[in-house]
């Protein structure tokens, strides 16, 4: 394809998109109202803002996140804090809050992502596992890509503490899970056992539509990372974690220590960053949004697999894109990364990262490493040789680095 007809199809492409556009920017506005309402609500204030050092009891501004957090995820109690260094951490810190020896965790949605692997330790030995800690485990495989709702019934039994449900594909090809998915997938785990704690895995799921999981009635708790979706691309580190009051103060003492919970944790750095971050997210998340079904109709012009399809509803923020051999997939990160504002000279290469059984290939030239709000893309060194690509804190930026990666596999 030469470059003026690859130009063609961009145009194609921007026209065809309209329509799933201005549902963005409808869901968009919602959900901005949504932030803005309990903004107003919880009265922040610019005292909320302010940095705090020690033990930092009575910080006014975490304590106002963690408010603020609980009120638009509608939950009873939220966990915010910069002291989680990943959304994986967010999720151990659930995990190892509430499960006890002895007690079993089931994945309902198959596979877990590859660093959640390492955290229970059956997949991969690891020091410090659940596993180690005498976790039991067991998983439901994936039937077509969707969960099996009949298996549910069967793995799901009176020892099940946790049911873990993630909500995004990781480095898989099944379809990420929709709000609706969620409420048929918690209500069959609580038909089977009522006791079970129905955990969600939304990393990469917020504000895509405009009811989260904690809105659900069968849902306890769930985790997410603040360099994803909610930082809005402002936060600099943390996670969240939100749910029943008893399920996420459970959680608080394995994040500190018993006792403590979340009455400790200073704010090293200002709190509006975070606030502002909420405030911005359902736009940026938009324009993430606005980035993979251009990247999906573009490559699919190209003749190359993609999951989502263009015209398929999105559920999280992530565009697969399957490009079969190695040496694509490398010229595909290295033009994200030469499109990016931050190390833009730096060519990505496959390394070893830490929590993954598989090399991994990743462009990155984000303002916040590892930001997967902002536009990055990254998968493992195997076959089929599939990208991730996700973010953009604007469709324009987006829309550049992936006519960049078109030209760079051609």
């Amino acid at each position: 394809m030469q470059r003026d007809e690859l130009k063609a199809l961009r145009e194609d492409v921007v026209a065809r998109a309209r329509e799933a556009f201005a549902r963005m920017d409808e869901v968009a506005e919602y959900n901005t109202r949504k932030v803005l309402d309990a903004m107003r609500a919880c009265r922040v204030s610019d005292a909320h803002f302010g940095v705090s050092a020690g033990y930092a009891y009575s910080d006014l501004g975490r304590e106002k996140l963690d408010e603020l957090y609980a009120r638009v995820f509608g939950a009873e109690r939220a966990l915010v804090r910069t002291q989680f260094v990943s959304g994986t951490h967010a999720l151990a810190t659930v995990l190892f809050g509430i499960l006890r020896p002895g007690d079993q965790l089931v994945s309902i949605t198959g596979v877990p992502y590859d660093t959640m692997q390492t955290v229970i330790g059956w997949a991969h030995e690891s020091v410090g596992s659940l596993k180690e800690f005498g976790v039991l485990y067991d998983e439901l495989p994936m039937r077509d890509g969707r969960v099996d709702m009949d298996g549910i019934e069967r793995i799901v039994t009176a020892q099940t503490k946790v049911a873990l449900v993630q909500r995004s594909r990781g480095y898989s090809e099944r379809k990420p899970l929709s709000i609706e998915d969620i409420r048929a997938v918690s209500a069959r785990i609580k038909a089977a056992n009522p006791n079970c704690i129905v955990f969600v895995d939304n990393c990469y799921g917020e504000f895509v539509d405009t009811v989260e999981p904690t809105e659900l009635p069968d849902v306890d708790i769930m985790a997410g990372s603040l360099i994803k979706n909610p930082g809005g691309g402002l936060a600099p580190t943390g996670g969240y974690i939100a749910g029943r009051s008893d399920l996420v103060e459970a959680a608080s003492y394995r994040l500190t220590a018993p006792g403590m919970g979340d009455e400790l944790g200073a704010s090293l750095i200002s709190n509006r960053l975070l606030f502002q971050g909420l405030f911005l997210a359902p736009h940026v998340v938009a324009q993430a949004l606005k980035g993979a079904v251009f990247a999906a109709g573009i490559f699919e012009g190209l003749g190359c697999r993609t999951f989502p399809r263009f015209t398929d509803a999105r559920n999280d923020i992530i565009q697969a894109i399957v490009l079969g051999d190695a040496e694509r997939m490398k010229a595909f990160a290295r033009a994200i990364q030469a499109m990016s504002p931050v190390d833009a000279f730096a060519a990505p290469e496959p390394w070893d990262m830490p929590g993954y059984a598989d090399q991994i290939i990743m462009a990155a030239g984000t303002f916040v490493q590892g930001a997967s709000i902002e536009l990055s893309a990254d998968g493992p060194m195997r076959e089929p040789y599939c990208i991730y690509l996700q973010g953009g804190l604007t469709f324009e930026h987006a829309a550049l680095g992936v006519m960049a990666a078109a030209e760079a596999i051609l």
